[in-house]
């Protein structure tokens, strides 16, 4: 691994990759590629704009012809494909963009690197490629819609998305795995749970319920709120992902989850009493169409004895979640997140402490999901 392509790395996960992997060192040069759109924010990035290892490119994953200029300047040996459109709401308004960006975008990746890559890219019998090469398709776990009240989601688990959103990272996943059992593309797709975290944009359920809370506006909930995720820590899953990038065996799918599920009303209510708010905040609404109900989990360790734990990789301990509204810190025993306010809303970011207590307990609401 020596020349690595991040697509979508100004995003969330993205940005938190980006800073993982230059921590941690180990190639040449890590171009990162992303449109900028609303999601992307080089903000995330400005600590590390200068460092030389580092390369940012604006520009889109379904430029094939930019795309394969990269992988001719910089020969590029992997790819971690962030890119994506993300927002179940927005895929419900727009699934053509979804469908754009999600497949056709993962497809012309997957040419490039097989077309560059192969020993002999004329010979579309040949299956060999360079050595070191590896693709790696960053998934969700919604490809697997939803669950009942018991078990957990493994790699086996038959794709059933229900959303535009969802079944364009099954659709995408599908081709993944296709450029695999076809072309014997060197690759591996991961799929997590709910990420919390740095860089996180304001539009996910814990930076808007923060930023509503914090502005005394009402904070939408789905239905009952009793929608079950599974939260993962962002930089738990970098690392996992890098784990896998050094690990994984070819054509694996790798589940990655942070064993720490909740009620949407649950995070609501502790957020509720960590800025030290009133319930009368929340607003039930309507449930969205296709919304996965009651249950989500993912499971790290799948069936078949393969997975990120035994690769090496396992969750951070719980640390402290703090929060700072008016000089006034709070902490709270349910991750490791630092709440703070810039300009385009607010962002989570790591703030390492010890095990905290809810001040004063969770509300008589939150209480009732714990």
């Amino acid at each position: 691994m020596k020349n690595i392509l991040v697509t979508g790395g100004a995003g969330f996960i993205g940005s938190n990759f980006v800073h993982l992997m230059l921590e941690r060192g180990g190639f040449e040069t890590l171009i990162n590629l992303d449109a900028l759109t609303y999601a992307g924010n080089l903000d995330n990035l400005a600590d590390i704009e200068n460092d030389p290892r580092y390369i940012f490119v604006k520009g889109d994953i379904r430029d094939t012809g930019l795309i394969g200029s990269l992988f001719d300047k910089y020969h590029i040996d992997t790819v971690v494909n962030f890119a994506a459109e993300s927002h179940v709401d927005r895929s419900i308004t727009d699934p053509l963009s979804f469908v754009s960006t999600n497949v056709v975008g993962t497809q012309t990746l997957l040419d490039a690197a097989k077309n560059h890559w192969k020993v002999d890219p004329k010979d579309k019998y040949s299956n060999e490629y360079k050595p070191g090469v590896k693709y790696l398709q960053v998934s969700t776990d919604e490809v697997y819609g939803a669950l009942g009240k018991e078990g957990m989601f493994r790699e086996t688990t038959p794709l059933s998305p229900n959303s535009p959103y969802s079944a364009s990272k099954a659709s995408a996943d599908l081709m993944v795995r296709a450029y695999h059992n076809t072309f014997g593309l060197p690759c591996n797709i991961t799929r997590c749970s709910n990420n919390y975290g740095p860089y996180q944009f304001p539009e996910k359920l814990i930076p808007l319920m923060i930023n509503n809370a914090k502005a005394d506006k009402p904070l939408p909930v789905y239905g009952d709120g009793m929608q079950i995720r599974d939260w993962l820590h962002v930089k738990d899953h970098c690392a996992a992902i890098a784990t896998v990038l050094e690990k994984g065996v070819d054509g694996e799918v790798y589940n990655i989850g942070g064993n720490n599920e909740k009620a949407n009303i649950y995070i609501v209510g502790l957020i509720l009493q960590t800025l030290g708010k009133g319930e009368d905040l929340i607003t039930h609404v309507k449930d969205r169409p296709g919304h996965d109900t009651p249950l989500k989990r993912v499971l790290r360790r799948p069936s078949s004895g393969i997975s990120t734990t035994r690769r090496g990789w396992r969750r951070s301990s719980p640390v402290t979640i703090r929060t700072t509204t008016s000089g006034c810190t709070k902490t709270h025993k349910i991750n490791r997140t630092t709440l703070r306010t810039r300009k385009d809303g607010p962002v989570l970011c790591v703030c390492p402490g010890r095990r905290g207590r809810v001040p004063g307990g969770l509300s008589a609401n939150a209480a009732k999901y714990a």
